[in-house]
């Protein structure tokens, strides 16, 4: 209790001043959330907040929402938002439902924190890991990344699937797998991606479990999640017929993501080449992305089995770059999850040249797109190429990231080996 007490007392004035930061935009700019809401860096098919709207509107004219072809959203966040008042009328009530899912956020961001598991897992203990940062810091870093701000103001869906993934893995590493699998099975039915984070977070949830509930093989336990994960989607599916009429809402809510009918223009890899690309080819090389990004999941599962939450880090990190519909929400959640790791930045080789890559297309990204849209002076290949960049920067950091987790790994293993320049050969 005294614990908890401490938490809320250190917590209270960084959620406050959080808060407050968010109102005070959204009452001077009150232009602002519209603007960002129609960015396509922010806004994707599959999360965008004006898309939503449309599905509201539908649905509270006892309209199928997927008539129309333009929701691509889960059915369960209709009557969510149908419990609030108009958000064109009354924008406040959205405003602070995003706010409180971003202090939820980092409220289970500082709980991952506090475990210490990024530096002590059951498994592995870093001889770096008192140099790490507090709960409270990490959670600052969250809450006051420009990222996470422009998102909260701009009112995408993603937002309750990356509370739900902190939530998961905050709940796996407290010993509650049953909780921490029911806020995957929410995740996972919001976008579909988050199911690619079960192997790791069955890991994460069986070496972090108290030793009363000890279930004697990981074959065993893996089983059990997997059941319970199977048994609340469907579940969560049944509640989305029953609201809709129909199964209609699979084909547009995670087909249009297995397929990519849409190609509105994002941040991610795959628009610009299935544009380019022969429907012939379109299926084989819709199975070589979704291979390419879900192949990751094993290997590193596999490889850092004894720092499963690193693998969670890595893996948030590889699907802001190569989902299909990614937005600057995936990077603040896979920036935010990086300074848990603070005790293997020194072993970071390229930390200058990924920064300075993200930053510079950060602020040129939008340049172009205006430049290709509105000014008619660059056409698709000037927005995707600043697209790849962006890429290219959060590939640098994730995998110097993993260079990181695994040279910091070797070293407790070759003492011997400390400081010394390795060369792959």
């Amino acid at each position: 209790m005294n614990r908890g007490k401490m938490h809320f007392q250190e917590t209270a004035g960084l959620y406050t001043a959080a808060t407050l930061l968010r109102l005070i935009l959204y009452a001077f700019f009150p232009g602002l959330p519209d603007l960002l809401t129609d960015r396509v860096e922010i806004s994707t098919p599959v999360t965008s907040f004006k898309r939503l709207q449309e599905g509201l509107f539908l649905y509270n004219h006892n309209v199928s929402p997927y008539d129309g072809g333009v929701y691509h959203q889960a059915p369960l966040l209709l009557p969510l938002f149908s419990l609030l008042p108009d958000p064109a009328t009354y924008p406040i009530f959205a405003y602070l439902l995003y706010i409180i899912v971003d202090l939820l956020s980092a409220d289970a961001l500082y709980k991952i924190a506090e475990s210490g598991e990024a530096g002590a897992s059951r498994l592995f203990t870093s001889a770096r890991k008192d140099r790490k940062w507090s709960g409270y810091i990490v959670a600052a870093i969250f809450l006051f990344n420009p990222f996470t701000i422009a998102t909260c103001m701009a009112r995408p869906t993603n937002v309750f699937t990356t509370c739900a993934i902190l939530h998961a893995i905050a709940k796996a590493i407290s010993g509650n797998p049953f909780n921490s699998m029911l806020a995957l099975s929410f995740a996972t039915y919001l976008s579909m991606y988050p199911a690619l984070l079960l192997p790791p977070l069955i890991l994460l949830a069986y070496d972090r479990q108290h030793a009363s509930n000890k279930t004697s093989s990981l074959l065993q336990f893996a089983g059990l999640n997997i059941v319970a994960v199977s048994l609340c989607l469907s579940i969560l599916f049944g509640v989305s017929y029953l609201l809709t009429g129909s199964w209609e809402f699979l084909t547009s809510t995670y087909g249009v993501q297995l397929t990519l009918t849409d190609l509105t223009p994002n941040v991610g890899l795959w628009w610009y080449f299935f544009v380019e690309m022969f429907d012939s080819f379109r299926a084989f090389f819709l199975a070589v992305f979704w291979l390419h990004l879900s192949c990751y999941v094993g290997g590193l599962s596999f490889r850092i089995r004894t720092q499963p939450l690193a693998v969670l880090t890595i893996l948030l990190g590889i699907f802001a770059i190569f989902k299909p519909y990614p937005s600057i929400a995936d990077a603040s959640l896979f920036l935010g999850m990086v300074p848990l790791f603070r005790h293997v930045f020194p072993l970071l080789r390229y930390s200058f040249v990924s920064t300075s890559t993200i930053l510079y297309s950060t602020f040129l990204g939008p340049s172009f797109y205006y430049l290709w849209i509105y000014a008619g002076s660059g056409n698709a290949n000037f927005f995707y190429a600043i697209t790849l960049v962006w890429s290219l920067g959060q590939s640098l950091l994730v995998s110097d990231l993993t260079f990181a987790v695994l040279r910091d790994e070797w070293e407790l293993e070759r003492p011997e080996m400390v400081g010394k320049e390795i060369r792959q050969i």
